[in-house]
Formats: structure tokens, C-alpha cells, sequence
């Protein structure tokens, strides 16, 4: 019998991705919840599933919700049986975070803790999967990166509520044995993503010779650094996690039982080096100016970090993000309506 998967956010940038990735390898039913706002665009959405046949398409429903309200008897009937849910709705733009941190409290605090509510009551969920950020541990100086149980330490309001988040997820397994996943990823890229972003930024700023501005320390010397992940790759490490079987995972040496999982790209790229190679895939030079971001923009960090030995060993890895960049610097060019949105 075919699944149900309920995707909170569904026209957000990397839900999309994730729904074409379900609608391309299963059978299951995707009921999409979003209040479509600034990060939800029901384009990119249509844009995906219209490649599918007629067929397919009728196995998307969206449901129109603000979670910062309950999931009321109404929505859940329209909702109707739900096997898995994929938590992606979430407030993500650090400077907003700056200036209104309340906002992003009652949109990825009390925002998650609406779908977790509803989300116990569910006799027939197998799996609720909650995606989180790196961030949430805030600076990796040197060489460190992060293991999922390491110590927090967010440096911004976005961070700090969705480490909030994270741990209603855990208190919800804890406490009513809500059967839930954390993962963290970081720097996801690709096709229709908002132009704001500094990969479809730095596309447009290069397409039209504009300036570039790149993320760099205080001496201005060293640029900031990423793991860049194509939402491709992310979208097939949620499927990898929701057909994974969890009785193998034990808990932690803590006694902690629910399961994170950091997402991670393949390699690490410094901004620059990712500004040059924009750049070298339009055939042009690159006009920048290394900027130290973390004095100008509090909250804003200069490396972040996360070690992915553990979804490695699980038999799961991206591609490198070189081999995704170029076809989607490609794709968005040609489709250039998405850096004017």
C-alpha cells in the first residue's frame, strides 16, 4: 500500500527539490503544507511538477496553513493519513532573524511545536524528520567540525530557535515516544533557489559585471568557508533516512535516542574559490572585493563546519559540489525569470 509523506514548507527552496526526489523514486502521496510567503513560491512547485505525467501530478495536494497556528480537526481531515513528515517550513534569513527574533520564534519554535502536537496524535506515522541547520553550533575555528551530539552554541537568533526546535523533537520522543529523526545541513544549493542566496547572487552579479562581495576575516586576507551540498543530494539523504531502518541505530553513550544526522557536502569551498569558479563557468573575470562580514553583520560567522563520517558509514554521500555548480549555474542563466524574483 502506498505511503503518505506530509512536507511542511513544500514550496520552500529545498522541499521542492525533495518532492520531485519522491515523486521520481516512489509511489507515495505528498500532501505539501505552506502558508506561502517570502520563502514559499508556488511556481517552483508547478515548475516540478508539471514535468510529471498528469498521473503523477494528482499525487501533490497543497493544504494552505500558517503553523504558528494549531493544525485544527479541519486541516488534519484534509490532510488525511500521513505515514511520514518531513518539518522543512522554517523561518531562515539570519539578518531578519536579527531584527525581528520574535518573528522566528513563533515561526520555527512554536511553529514546530504545532506540527509535533499534531504529529502525536498520529497513530499511523512511522517517522517525523526534522531539518535543522549547522549553525546551531555556531563557528568552527581551525580545522573542527562538528559531530551531531556536539555542544550548541548559536551566534544568532535563527540558530537559537531552530535549537529550540530541535529539542521539542527530542522532548516529543522522549515524552510520548513520537518516532523522529534531527538532521543538520548546510549551504544548500540549485535550481530556483531565492535570489538573495549567495550562489544565485553571485551568478547575477557576474552575469551583469557587477561587484562581488566576499565573506573574509577581519584582515580581510582569508574568505569565509562552506560545505556546499546541490538540495539534490539533500533530498536523497531524507529519502535515504526515511527508508533507513532506525532499529539499528542505538542510543548515543549518553542514553540520548534520538537520532541526528548531519547532511553534509563533499568538499569544502572558501568563497572566493566559488566566486572564481561562477565566474570561469561564464567566461568572464571576476570584480570582488573580500569584505569582513562578521564586524559588519554580527551573526554572520566565517567558517562553519560538519563531519558527515556518520551518514557516510550508513552507505550514504554526495556528489561534489563542483559537479552539481556548473549545470546549475547553466540552468539558471537560462532560466534567468529566477534571479529577478
Amino acid at each position: 500500500m502506498s505511503k503518505t509523506i506530509l512536507i511542511t514548507g513544500g514550496a520552500g527552496f529545498i522541499a521542492h527539490h525533495a518532492i520531485n526526489k519522491i515523486l521520481s523514486e516512489t509511489d507515495w502521496k505528498i500532501v505539501t503544507l505552506d502558508r506561502l510567503d517570502f520563502s514559499g513560491n508556488l511556481n517552483r512547485l508547478k515548475e516540478v511538477v508539471d514535468t510529471f505525467p498528469l498521473s503523477e501530478q494528482k499525487r501533490v495536494q497543497v493544504v494552505y496553513h500558517d503553523l504558528k497556528a494549531e493544525l485544527n480537526p479541519e486541516i488534519a481531515a484534509t490532510i488525511g493519513k500521513v505515514d511520514y513528515i518531513a518539518h522543512l517550513a522554517a523561518g531562515s534569513h539570519v539578518d531578519r532573524s536579527i531584527s525581528y527574533p520574535l518573528e522566528f520564534v513563533m515561526d520555527n519554535v512554536v511553529g514546530t511545536a504545532h506540527i509535533l502536537d499534531y504529529a502525536r496524535k498520529l497513530d499511523s506515522l512511522e517517522r517525523f524528520a526534522y531539518f535543522s541547520t549547522d549553525e546551531v553550533f555556531g563557528p568552527a575555528p581551525g580545522d573542527i567540525k562538528y559531530k551531531e551530539n556536539d555542544r550548541y552554541n548559536s551566534t544568532n537568533p535563527y540558530s537559537a530557535t531552530k535549537a529550540g526546535g530541535e529539542e521539542l523533537v527530542v522532548a516529543f520522543e522522549n515524552t510520548y515516544g513520537l518516532p523522529s529523526i534531527i538532521t543538520h545541513t548546510m549551504n544548500v544549493f540549485g535550481e530556483r533557489q531565492n535570489p538573495e542566496k549567495y550562489i544565485p547572487m553571485v551568478i547575477k552579479r557576474v552575469r551583469d559585471g557587477e561587484k562581488v562581495t566576499v565573506h573574509a576575516n577581519s584582515e580581510k586576507t582569508v574568505a569565509g568557508s562552506r560545505h556546499y551540498i546541490h538540495a539534490e543530494d539533500v533530498s536523497g539523504a531524507l529519502l535515504f533516512l526515511l527508508n533507513y531502518n532506525m532499529s539499528q541505530m542505538q542510543p548515543d553513550v549518553t542514553g540520548a535516542k534520538c537520532q541526528k544526522f548531519n547532511i553534509v557536502g563533499k568538499d569544502e569551498i572558501d568563497n572566493l574559490q566559488l566566486a572564481q569558479f561562477i565566474a570561469e563557468t561564464q567566461n568572464k573575470e571576476l570584480d570582488y572585493e573580500m569584505v569582513d562580514f562578521h564586524s559588519q553583520r554580527p551573526g554572520h560567522d566565517l567558517r562553519y563546519a560538519l563531519d558527515g563520517s556518520k551518514m557516510v558509514n550508513m552507505g550514504w554521500s554526495p556528489q561534489s559540489a563542483f559537479n552539481r555548480l556548473e549545470s546549475t549555474i547553466k540552468w539558471t542563466l537560462k532560466n534567468n525569470r529566477w534571479l529577478a524574483i
